[in-house]
């Protein structure tokens, strides 16, 4: 679990380099083994939800926008895909399909593979058949303004063809062909300028440009490959849509192929593979896509990606270097994080200098010491991972490494709880490096997302003693005012950068609850948690009352907060301690004089029976996956809880159900079957 605090870091430092700067430090195939590492996990702890969202990166998509690019938003959230890396993959991503859909094994589901463009995603929106505008993936909900770029490029029509809805928004993606991308860089080399590390990145930088004419000059094409907002059927099926894009206009990935069994899947995979180095542009990997558009929707998402899509990728690429130094980083729960300092090395045509070795139990593991030579796998455009010692090479008088017993920031005792994997810092509010990593989580994207103040500023301004807690960064401008505080001897700050930074915080002191709730950096509380907290406790003064009368666990309150669906005990017991903890009320009472905190609140089908509900599930559900009916039920405003109470307003009862059932019967629940459930939902 506690791996992650320094991980989300150091993605989100790939991310801007991928994303933003068009400029990666290390290659694709690491991101995801690591990834995958994290979603191991995510199957194994019984709590899985809110160690995922209190894992916040692996809810994100893409990075901010840049600050050069008007905004666009997108209609439809703009999402990243899951990733498979082998057979046994393959089959856990269909099986989660059938048991959410409650489909039998022997079941043929159709699936489209397509081959994965290793290009930049971007949407663009049509009204009445011309082109309104465009935009990259950007966080998945906001992106850059390209329009005047992707107007640019030959393969994408200002004008559609043929029969179109309305309003179509056509997604897909903007890539550099292999022999493009030889000549420009010839010509990048001519000129003396930058060359660029891979298609990817060329076309990248290519379309993120201010000035629409180098774009023009870059030989960009586009593949289209699915739908965000349309006013009209385009067909049923996944095939149906390629289908219709050709019609209108859009280029499609080939080969692409309609599989209906496992076995056809990964002959189509096998194929790709072999064929990798023949295509005109660059892959790194296969997209299966659900087929049926109907099954699409009722599979519907997860936090950052559709249930019903993954990515196949190719194999990671390795490479050997040697371990200089291993150091520890401390993340804003505390958690001890070692990470090995490389010699620099090229993997995949990125140099990487840097790698994560987890925990102390990695280490021990592998014995990893320092001056090792060492494998090195990338998974990813995150830190990679070293994956083998070279012990034929390890030199005379090594020693095994020692993890430290104190914090390397404020030397407090660290300790290792029970059932955990990461040593933890115990000198919580006083350890400055979990104060500033909290701060930076406290203005972070899912949080108060205040831009100008991003990890490097919270840094100077921390040194500087201008910020030292949460609510004083609603207080820096008055006491700029006040003159307490100055700019003037601090570098790279003008008249212009400070107002834009004051206006910039302004704009930030309205705040959604669920997002409140997030920002405090509560251990094991994340963005889906949160939004859960937000919706049972509606405000924050509720939430303080009701979590201080739930330290008594024989207090009503103490089960209303354990029987939230996917809050146990352990997650309670988080929630209740930073509650308890007066400097955390105090920092809150603080805020609440400077910001003010709205509701949360979703939308609720007006004529929903079971808005605001208590509903509980049991059993085995017949015609649809528990998953599912969870999912549906809270789509239409009902509170899912996992256990049954005297404040529960349903229990659905499907077969084989047990304790809970029986409990329901002795308090007079209403129980439903779920074709009783069904009819009340329809």
């Amino acid at each position: 679990i506690n791996k992650y605090d320094n991980l989300n870091k150091l993605i989100r430092h790939h991310n801007e380099k991928y994303y933003n700067e068009d400029n990666p430090e290390i290659i694709d195939a690491e991101y995801d083994k690591l990834r995958k590492e994290l979603e191991e996990i995510y199957q194994k702890i019984p709590f899985v939800e809110d160690i995922i969202s209190y894992d916040s990166v692996l809810n994100d998509v893409g990075a901010k926008v840049n600050k050069g690019f008007n905004k666009i938003k997108h209609s439809v959230p703009m999402l990243s895909l899951g990733n498979v890396f082998n057979e046994e993959d393959l089959s856990g991503f269909l099986y989660k399909i059938r048991r959410y859909l409650n489909i039998n094994s022997d079941s043929e589901i159709e699936i489209v593979a397509e081959p994965k463009i290793d290009g930049l995603s971007c949407s663009i929106r049509y009204k009445d058949g011309k082109m309104i505008h465009a935009a990259t993936r950007g966080d998945g909900y906001e992106g850059e303004d390209i329009t005047n770029n992707i107007k640019t490029i030959k393969d994408i029509p200002q004008i559609l063809n043929g029969d179109y809805p309305d309003i179509i928004e056509v997604r897909g993606e903007v890539y550099m062909g292999r022999d493009d991308f030889l000549k420009l860089n010839k010509k990048q080399k001519e000129n003396n300028k930058p060359i660029f590390a891979n298609p990817r990145n060329a076309a990248a930088g290519s379309l993120r440009q201010l000035d629409s004419s180098i774009t023009k000059s870059r030989s960009l094409k586009f593949f289209g490959y699915a739908l965000g907002e349309i006013s009209a059927s385009m067909g049923d099926t996944q095939w149906d849509i390629r289908k219709s894009l050709r019609a209108i206009g859009f280029k499609e990935t080939e080969p692409a192929a309609l599989c209906k069994s496992q076995k056809e899947i990964l002959e189509y995979y096998e194929m790709i593979e072999k064929e990798r180095s023949n295509l005109d542009f660059e892959i790194d990997g296969v997209v299966y896509k659900i087929n049926s558009l109907a099954l699409q929707e009722r599979l519907g998402f997860v936090s950052r990606a559709p249930r019903w899509a993954t990515a196949h990728k190719f194999p990671a690429e390795k490479a050997i270097t040697k371990i200089n130094d291993i150091e520890i980083q401390v993340g804003r729960t505390g958690v001890l994080t070692p990470v090995a300092r490389l010699e620099p090395v090229g993997v995949g045509g990125v140099v990487v200098s840097n790698a994560t070795l987890h925990n102390e139990d990695e280490i021990r593991r592998k014995d990893i010491r320092i001056n090792d030579t060492v494998v090195i796998q990338r998974a990813g455009d995150v830190i990679p991972q070293v994956v083998e010692v070279l012990l034929d090479k390890r030199p005379g008088g090594s020693v095994p490494y020692k993890f430290p017993e104190r914090c390397p920031i404020c030397h407090s005792h660290v300790m290792r709880e029970e059932g955990e994997v990461a040593l933890r810092c115990t000198g919580g509010l006083v350890c400055e490096a979990q104060a500033k990593e909290r701060l930076k989580h406290f203005v972070s994207r899912l949080a108060f997302d205040i831009d100008g103040l991003g990890a490097k500023i919270i840094e100077q301004f921390w040194n500087c003693s201008f910020i030292k807690s949460p609510d004083a960064i609603f207080t820096l401008e008055k006491r700029v005012k006040n003159e307490e505080i100055s700019f003037v001897d601090k570098e790279g700050w003008g008249e212009k950068s400070v107002k834009n930074l004051f206006d910039n915080i302004n704009k930030s002191r309205n705040i959604v609850f669920n997002r409140f709730i997030y920002s405090l950096g509560i251990r094991q509380i994340g963005e889906a948690t949160a939004k859960k907290l937000a919706l049972f406790y509606k405000d924050i003064d509720s939430l303080i009352e009701q979590l201080r009368l739930a330290q008594n666990r024989e207090h009503e309150s103490y089960q209303s907060l354990i029987n939230i669906d996917d809050i146990g005990v352990l997650v309670a017991d988080d929630l209740i301690e930073f509650f308890k903890e007066p400097i955390n009320l105090d920092i809150i009472k603080k805020l609440q004089e400077e910001i003010n905190i709205e509701p949360y609140e979703i939308n609720v089908d007006e004529s929903s029976k079971v808005a605001d509900k208590i509903v509980v599930f049991t059993g085995t559900m017949e015609k649809m996956g528990r998953s599912e009916a969870k999912a549906t039920a809270e789509k239409m405003g009902a509170k899912v809880s996992g256990s049954v109470s005297s404040k529960t307003d349903y229990l659905v009862a499907g077969k084989d159900s047990g304790s809970k059932l029986k409990k329901a019967t002795a308090l007079g629940i209403n129980i439903l079957s779920e074709d009783d459930w069904l009819s009340l939902i329809k």
